[in-house]
């Protein structure tokens, strides 16, 4: 029996009608910050039922009941919202949990990206799961073409040595192997600790003495306690303490896979260039 070319046309539509529903129905348990930022560039931000404690933006997530945090996921609080899509930060929550949730028939999804570019793969990723594939492409287009511009910039520029203060005390720095060395590199920062065995090492004074950089980078840690504070000035051997290069970064920006981790290279890379 032949079908109508228009009638074909309007069971397309039906069924895209159909999709749209079914999308915006979805609820979505979202279990890492940035997995909700991606969520909300998407344009699927409404749909997220349950977060983590220390999901802060978009303010809009703010409002998002919490279901756990750095300790754990409360798992009968997530079977209570009954979710159709889990998203789970394979490296940051514990896995005797996402096991737990699998065991329990939850649709649950991995985000694990490991490098700068796996932000867009992410976003069209999600985009496919939440049915807004169209958004994500642009959003993942966007971010890829500023990182691009962001890395021509400075592709030219002589490196310079930085120590990276993760955290004061104990003091602690990173290696190559992390996120924050990529961001790092983009600005044409020479990480001092890059061949460090540990990822994130806890280190002394006197490695740092030893590492000579010529920049401090100190970033601002969102934290409800009061954070030591290094005297770098008692150390005026090391040259960035003699020559008084400090610059101070937002946390936020440079520690979570998102597209807002653009707007901290390029914050930083500003401020590295401003010493060069």
């Amino acid at each position: 029996m032949k079908i109508s070319l228009t009638r074909w046309i309007l069971c397309g539509f039906l069924l895209l009608g159909s999709m749209t529903v079914q999308a915006e129905k979805q609820r979505i348990v979202a279990l890492a910050p940035h997995i909700v930022e991606m969520l909300f560039d998407i344009g699927a931000g409404k749909n997220i039922v349950g977060t983590v404690d220390y999901a802060d933006y978009p303010e809009a997530a703010l409002k998002i009941p919490r279901i756990g945090g750095y300790h754990g996921i409360q798992i009968e609080k997530v079977l209570a919202l009954k979710p159709d899509l889990v998203i789970v930060w394979q490296s940051g929550n514990k896995a005797s949990d996402i096991e737990q949730m699998e065991k329990m028939g939850l649709n649950v999804i991995y985000s694990q990206p490991g490098k700068i570019e796996d932000v867009a793969r992410e976003l069209i990723k999600l985009g496919k799961h939440t049915g807004n594939e169209a958004q994500a492409e642009q959003v993942a287009n966007r971010y890829l073409e500023k990182l691009t511009a962001l890395r021509q910039q400075h592709a030219n520029i002589a490196p310079m040595k930085v120590f990276y203060q993760l955290w004061p005390e104990p003091m602690r720095t990173i290696n190559k192997e992390t996120l924050i060395n990529q961001l790092i590199e983009v600005c044409q920062g020479q990480n001092v600790f890059a061949d460090n065995p540990t990822p994130y090492p806890q280190i002394g004074i006197e490695n740092v003495i030893v590492a000579q950089p010529e920049l401090i980078i100190l970033p601002d840690e969102k934290s409800n306690q009061v954070q030591p504070v290094i005297d770098w000035q008692k150390w005026q051997e090391i040259p960035a303490v003699k020559h008084q290069r400090f610059i101070r970064v937002n946390a936020d920006l440079m520690h979570r896979f998102s597209t807002r981790m653009l707007d901290g290279i390029e914050d930083m890379c500003k401020k590295i260039d401003a010493f060069r």
